[in-house]
């Protein structure tokens, strides 16, 4: 066999078994996928964590797109919302008024919520707010210093990602990808009844 022969032949093995990994893996089909959409989707997954399983409270501080610097500190004894998102993801518009709603049916009760964005500058994330009429605010976390701190619970790529704290500022449950507004509503029902 030619060595141009058996390069070609090497390359098409190759090119089979890169193929043959990736076909069943959902990332790699939406990297190949080709539409430019710039986030990986979560897939929807719940994960709850029982009282006695949650690690400890998390930590972090944060600069909200008003300038505010808020603390994780100052939830203790409120059940949190954290919603990490950016304008042009597509799940994350489909999302917002679903998190507003809720907002509007919880805060009452004391549970409080915050958006985490983490890749527009202050004019998008303030469209994005005024469209969806959010009466939350959000942090400006195009650095990634809130990201970092939640690594543990926030895949760095998939975006939207909502996580509810406890009462201890523990996180209690996480949605990856697009939160379904009964399932987000019956965790946050849960967290609320928890004792402090």
């Amino acid at each position: 066999m030619s060595r141009r022969s058996l390069l070609a032949a090497s390359g098409a093995v190759l090119t089979l078994a890169l193929s043959a990994c990736t076909a069943k893996d959902p990332l790699a089909q939406q990297a190949n996928a080709g539409d430019n959409k710039n986030y990986i989707a979560g897939d929807g997954s719940v994960t709850e964590y029982g009282a006695a399983e949650r690690k400890p409270a998390v930590r972090f501080s944060g600069r909200l797109f008003d300038g505010t610097v808020v603390s994780s500190d100052s939830f203790a004894g409120k059940v949190t919302v954290l919603n990490f998102w950016y304008a042009a993801c597509a799940p994350c518009r489909a999302e917002a008024p679903d998190l507003q709603s809720l907002y509007q049916t919880f805060n009452p009760e004391g549970a409080i919520f915050y958006g985490v964005n983490i890749r527009d500058e202050a004019p998008t994330a303030d469209a994005f707010t005024r469209t969806f009429s959010l009466g939350y605010p959000s942090f400006n976390d195009k650095d990634g210093g809130l990201l970092l701190a939640l690594t543990e619970f926030v895949p760095p790529a998939a975006v939207p990602t909502t996580l509810v704290l406890d009462k201890k500022g523990r996180v209690s449950a996480r949605i990856l990808g697009l939160a379904d507004k009964s399932t987000l509503k019956t965790l946050i029902t849960a967290a609320l009844a928890e004792s402090p």
